[in-house]
């Protein structure tokens, strides 16, 4: 998400910076792999990058997505990676739910009454339209140390940089004979290690993003999935949004919106506004209505055997955020 605000922001941080950043224009073609480009901001509004999407496009997005003639995900398979060293936890169920949600997904592909369909309406130049077609690959519960971070952030102790996240998903996959074609990975760090990349951190400015960076496997699709609990002020719409009871439902949120875009705009030059904003980005925070709620909370989404409450998606169709088909 807001994979272009280096351009404005870039020239102040980037000496402070310990990842390697371009700026480039809105609305020109991606930087190159290893730079991130997608960004869930947190729903501070008083947040910097929070009070320039407003400034740009408003608390009602009319502007559609346009093709910049790169390459979408036609089908896609998914990978989890729970990063979790001795000291450090997640909650109970919290992989448990998150592979059910993959799989859930996998098992509704072409079904037509869930957010993820609302892709199918975008394409590329070389195969057509997107297919709504996912296999969930599998999972791996990482135990090895994290290193000792390599930036600060205002929220926790460890602070792990996107060079380091991207080495560990590299060193998993690799060791796993993960194909890296048509393939993203998703890397799960537990409760009270954050991030920080291109000078922005987790829980202050993001709650997740998705890029993808070069390794002698092949091009490598990847998000970075903080601990949304870790700050539930800024990366949780609230326990009323729980329909599993469980601190898996806030990540899975960010899951789908980081699974879609990535879907639609794999190496950030397909389908973006004007202003580099992506499918997600115009529905952050955006869940619709209700379909009706669990003991626990309550949920906006029937995907296979799961019930979910899910932001929306942009549909270039109808102009507005939707919840299914177009």
């Amino acid at each position: 998400m807001l994979k272009r605000i280096l351009s404005i922001f870039v020239f102040s941080i980037l000496a402070l910076s310990t990842i390697t950043t371009t700026a480039t224009a809105q609305g020109q073609p991606a930087q190159a792999p290893g730079q991130i480009r997608g960004i869930v901001i947190t729903r501070d509004p008083n947040s910097p990058l929070a009070k320039k999407f407003a400034s740009e496009v408003g608390s009602t997005p009319t502007q559609n997505l346009i093709y910049h003639g790169g390459p979408v995900m036609h089908t896609n398979k998914t990978y989890a990676i729970y990063w979790v060293h001795a000291g450090y936890s997640v909650s109970s169920s919290y992989s448990k739910i998150i592979n059910g949600f993959f799989m859930n997904v996998a098992a509704a592909s072409g079904i037509s009454s869930n957010v993820y369909y609302a892709a199918t309406q975008y394409y590329d130049t070389l195969h057509g339209h997107i297919l709504f077609k996912s296999v969930f690959g599998g999972s791996f519960l990482d135990k090895n140390a994290f290193p000792a971070g390599d930036c600060t952030d205002s929220y926790t102790s460890l602070c792990l940089g996107d060079d380091q996240i991207q080495t560990e998903i590299n060193n998993v996959a690799t060791s796993h004979n993960w194909s890296r074609s048509g393939t993203e990975f998703f890397m799960f760090t537990p409760n009270g290690v954050g991030s920080c990349a291109a000078g922005y951190c987790a829980f202050t400015d993001y709650c997740a993003y998705h890029s993808d960076f070069s390794a002698a496997a092949g091009d490598t699709l990847y998000a970075n999935m903080p601990y949304a609990d870790t700050v539930p002020s800024a990366c949780d719409a609230g326990p009323s949004t729980h329909p599993n009871n469980s601190d898996a439902d806030p990540t899975i949120n960010l899951v789908s919106h980081e699974h879609n875009e990535t879907i639609t705009d794999m190496h950030g030059n397909a389908w973006y506004d004007k202003f580099g904003n992506e499918d997600g980005d115009l529905c952050a925070w955006k869940f619709g209505a209700s379909l009706g709620h669990t003991a626990y909370g309550n949920y906006n989404q029937i995907i296979g055997t799961g019930k979910y409450y899910l932001q929306s998606e942009w549909s270039n169709m109808f102009s507005h955020c939707v919840l299914n088909g177009y």
